[in-house]
């Protein structure tokens, strides 16, 4: 979407994209950018909020207070955007018309607003710019050109899966079947740091090994997690093989688990966590947590304290807790029951809401429903990391609850997709469903 080519455009971008990325107005190279007043209007209702759209709000005030000082032009005439090489400009109309009688009346000024500057100036290539889709197809059907704000969004198609495989020949699978290191330079592919690799026999297709590309190394090295799983959770595919030995490497200190629901993404978190916490001693505590997003109607107040008014939120955590102590999962450890773990600290159930200031050192960290939060949040989650403490964002990109990000402009995609080629992040997609046949079914069918 970004400009390019000799010739200078016109983007006039809507409220929605500037609430999403207040940086958005140095994002189009050496173009002009319009801002309509009535997006300063909408802004200006944000900007007393404490969440990260009051944010956003408050930081593009400064931006254009800031812009508005410069070379003593004003913002009506235009002011150079040094940074770029374009411009910034507020229009106003001739006329501004009476106050909005209702929501949609705000976008229809908006969008009258680029159409009358498209129409004074027919020569000039001119870009409607919002994340709006119903105003994209207003706008296309007024003969105005419309694009969504393409700026930290990532193609949910094209996402990087983390699994490869690459034909070889039969004394090089059997060379990692005998849990040997391979060379990754004999296999003639280029490899993200710690992706999964399946080795597969050229001549018979059905013989193969599994391993992790090891960055440091530069070779195949075997996978640690065998059938028997960890505290007998076992894989059921070829997926949660990998990603149960990328959430045992102490290598990967950030983790992205993306797939639809049923493929075991939390389960396999909270029984690694587990794992190095309890058994391995790797971690002094298991944290996990996930932002509070309601499916359908919010019921609004909850009564009770704030564990009773929280823990409708929490519950699907504790039902993967539930499921991994009962039926005997859970004699691995001298502790009878989850609450116990609860109880001393060694696990620690919450919501995203007070992370925001903490530090967080030598702890596992799974970060639950991630496809719900923005990339700035995904990002205060991340920085809180400290020393030695372990990530795993999990979620589908395609069950999102908040209404200000979709599949390709959520936390987790991005964050994905970002630390591709990092030697501390690894990523898997899991696309099998293992929660059960009805399940499974019910996510290709419904």
């Amino acid at each position: 979407m970004l400009a390019s080519g000799s010739v200078k455009k016109t983007y006039v971008l809507d409220t929605n994209v500037v609430l999403h990325d207040p940086l958005a107005v140095y994002k189009f190279e050496d173009n002009a950018v319009v801002l309509p007043i009535f997006v300063i209007e909408e802004v200006d209702q944000f900007k007393k909020e404490l969440s990260e759209l009051g944010q956003n709000a408050r930081h593009l005030s400064r931006i254009l207070d800031d812009l508005r000082n410069q070379d003593g032009r004003t913002l009506d005439q235009g002011v150079p955007l040094e940074s770029t090489g374009g411009e910034l400009r507020v229009a106003v109309p001739p006329e501004m018309p009476k106050r909005a009688r209702g929501p949609g009346e705000m976008d229809r000024f908006i969008l009258q607003m680029a159409l009358d500057l498209r129409d004074a100036n027919p020569d000039e290539p001119l870009i409607f710019v919002t994340m709006d889709t119903n105003l994209r197809i207003r706008a296309d059907a007024l003969g105005l050109k419309a694009e969504t704000y393409e700026g930290g969004r990532v193609s949910i198609d094209e996402l990087y899966s983390g699994v490869v495989t690459v034909d070889v020949g039969r004394d090089v699978v059997d060379q990692l079947a005998k849990r040997e290191f391979v060379d990754a330079s004999v296999l003639d592919v280029e490899l993200s740091p710690h992706a999964g690799v399946v080795l597969r026999e050229r001549n018979q297709p059905r013989h193969t090994a599994l391993g992790r590309f090891d960055p440091n190394s530069g070779t195949i090295v075997p996978l640690r997690v065998g059938k028997e799983g960890v505290w007998r959770v076992r894989p059921r595919n070829l997926e949660q093989y990998f990603a149960l030995d990328m959430l045992l490497s102490p290598d990967i200190h950030l983790l992205t688990l993306v797939g639809k629901a049923g493929t075991g993404k939390t389960l396999l978190a909270i029984a690694a966590g587990l794992q190095s916490v309890v058994q391995d001693g790797a971690y002094s505590r298991m944290l996990v947590s996930r932002p509070i997003f309601p499916m359908g109607r919010d019921m609004g107040y909850l009564p009770g304290t704030v564990e009773e008014k929280l823990n409708p939120w929490m519950q699907p955590i504790f039902d993967n807790l539930e499921y991994i102590f009962s039926s005997g999962r859970g004699r691995m450890s001298e502790h009878r029951n989850y609450e116990e773990l609860v109880a001393s600290g060694v696990i620690q159930v919450e919501p995203l809401t007070y992370i925001r200031g903490r530090s967080l050192p030598h702890q596992f960290l799974v970060v639950d429903e991630a496809q719900n939060l923005t990339p700035h949040q995904v990002k205060t989650v991340i920085t809180r990391c400290g020393a030695d403490t372990k990530i795993v964002l999990t979620g589908d990109p395609y069950q999102i609850d908040n209404p200000y990000v979709d599949a390709a402009s959520n936390g987790l995609t991005v964050v994905a997709q970002r630390f591709q080629n990092e030697n501390i992040g690894a990523h898997v997609t899991l696309s099998k469903g293992e929660r059960s046949e009805l399940a499974e079914r019910a996510t290709q069918l419904l």
